[in-house]
């Protein structure tokens, strides 16, 4: 399962030029066509263990609007895998645009109250459900695992140019662990939880570290203030910057994950946190297909899709 090559994309900005600093986005966006980013690093040795496992159903949990359920439908379709998606709340028709194209790709989806998804970690409960699908393959919610860990030190160990520190956005802690893991002490990760009080990665993403690589590193930190209110909350500011951003360098960033870790990154920037001659890589994960959603629920005008 070979993806394409990843293009480390140079900004031209007059803050940069004024702070003396270098930044690059990694278009890990562009990575696969319909599993793209990050999802593709998680998922891709997680496949591999499937299909040596001779399994036929990925499972797996998720929001409505889940990035993650969108990229496992995608997979099970081009992979050939049935999928089942076990879903956070109530079924709301019409279904909304991650959720058709879900089941376009063919998974099926069910329903868990609010109380019946937080057992989504218990053993027993996860048994319970794998009974209902055929040789079954667990992926957790987010796709985080030490498998997907392990694609994301590809990330890092598949960069050519140099580079003295890396940003990527956080949600379950995978993809900033695999970063980490990869960079193995070298330079500086920076990680931007999107969830407010986001703190709690920082146990998160060490335990992960350590079980993927026997290593405890401490060249990486979290930026916990870049989160707009919360999860998938937005405010002008942030979607102000999405669409200049676009427009000054043709890059869509996402206002979940990307456009606030972005915003973190040039705030920083303008608060003189790197020191001149820095040369900065910030991670585009993707995570576009969620804006057809997200303009559906917050009436949104743009971008133009």
């Amino acid at each position: 399962m070979v993806p394409a090559t990843v293009l480390l994309q140079p900004l031209s900005d007059p803050l940069l030029t004024e702070k003396g600093v270098e930044l690059s986005v990694l278009r890990e966006d562009l990575l696969h066509p319909t599993i793209p980013g990050n999802k593709w690093r998680k998922l891709n040795y997680n496949l591999l263990a499937a299909r040596e496992q001779n399994c036929e159903t990925l499972v797996t949990f998720g929001g409505a609007f889940s990035n993650h359920i969108a990229a496992v439908a995608a997979a099970g379709q081009e992979f050939g895998f049935a999928t089942l998606g076990y879903l956070r709340g109530e079924e709301t028709l019409p279904l909304n645009p991650t959720l058709q194209n879900a089941t376009a790709c063919g998974m099926q989806l069910r329903y868990l109250s609010r109380s019946e998804y937080r057992l989504r970690h218990d053993v027993r409960f996860q048994a319970e459900i794998l009974k209902t699908a055929p040789k079954q393959y667990l992926l957790p919610e987010g796709g985080t695992n030490l498998l997907a860990v392990k694609g994301c030190t590809e990330i890092v160990s598949e960069m050519i140019e140099p580079w003295d520190v890396l940003c990527v956005a956080a949600g379950t802690g995978g993809t900033l662990a695999g970063i980490v893991a990869g960079a193995a002490g070298k330079g500086q990760v920076i990680g931007f939880p999107a969830l407010k009080g986001g703190n709690f990665l920082q146990e998160e993403v060490t335990e992960l570290v350590q079980a993927y690589s026997g290593r405890r590193y401490v060249n990486w930190e979290l930026q916990t203030s870049y989160h707009f209110g919360g999860y998938a909350k937005h405010t002008p500011e942030l979607l102000g910057f999405i669409q200049g951003f676009h427009t000054q360098h043709g890059i869509l960033l996402d206002p979940v994950y990307t456009g606030k870790m972005l915003f973190g990154v040039f705030d920083l920037i303008e608060k003189d946190y790197f020191a001149r001659g820095t040369k900065i890589v910030a991670v585009h994960t993707g995570g576009q297909q969620g804006w057809k959603g997200y303009k559906e629920r917050y009436r949104l005008e743009w971008p133009v899709l």
